[in-house]
């Protein structure tokens, strides 16, 4: 029990910042591209409170599947870009928010050995590398083009409009189709190879 308490503390850090972070990036962007709807829902923050879904938090501290509250979007507010098009930006910056505190977190855990050692180096690489983990997850997973997870949006601003329709078709349905995506292992069974490509490439690259 006190193993689980203590791995629990090691991981909870790293969730709150992943999932804060990513969402912060979603309105963060969808302010530049002229949409205050997030402004005013006040999720332009780091703040970690006003993203957290707590059914969906508790969720993922427990059974390692969860959610974090959506950031609400207005697409007729965006300016300079078409709405299919600043969708596909706004979805596609919660996953490379991620992958870019995977990428600080690697290079505190290569270069902090060069300043620090014993005891307060332990601790801080305990801690980093949940944060790794935890954030090439949620990327690798948002990925996914199955609504309503980003990856849907990312890839029908890709593709022509009648590929693009599809996924607004299939929108009332995705939840469903995802959770059957879980409970039968397929999500598994593709993502973490993927999970596992994408950190490869990261320690490539960093």
């Amino acid at each position: 029990m006190a193993n689980q308490v203590y791995e629990l503390l090691i991981w909870l850090p790293a969730i709150l910042i992943a999932l804060t972070f990513h969402e912060y990036a979603h309105a963060r962007v969808a302010d530049v591209l002229g949409d205050d709807t997030p402004y005013y829902q006040g999720r332009l923050t780091l703040n970690p409170l006003p993203h957290i879904d707590w059914i969906g938090f508790l969720l993922l501290v427990l059974v390692h599947f969860g959610w974090a509250k959506p950031v609400q979007v207005n697409p007729l507010n965006f300016r300079g870009v078409n709405m299919r098009t600043g969708m596909m930006l706004v979805s596609l910056a919660g996953p490379l928010m991620n992958i870019l505190l995977a990428i600080i977190g690697l290079l505190l855990l290569k270069y902090l050995p060069l300043v620090m050692t014993g005891e307060n180096l332990y601790m801080l690489a305990r801690l980093l590398e949940p944060l790794v983990w935890i954030n090439v997850i949620l990327a690798a997973f948002n990925l996914i083009p199955v609504p309503p997870l980003d990856g849907s949006k990312i890839l029908a601003g890709l593709l022509p409009p009648r590929g693009a329709e599809f996924f607004d078709r299939l929108e009332p349905y995705g939840t469903i189709i995802l959770l059957l995506l879980i409970v039968t292992g397929t999500v598994g069974t593709v993502l973490y190879p993927f999970i596992y490509a994408i950190m490869g490439v990261l320690r490539l690259v960093v």
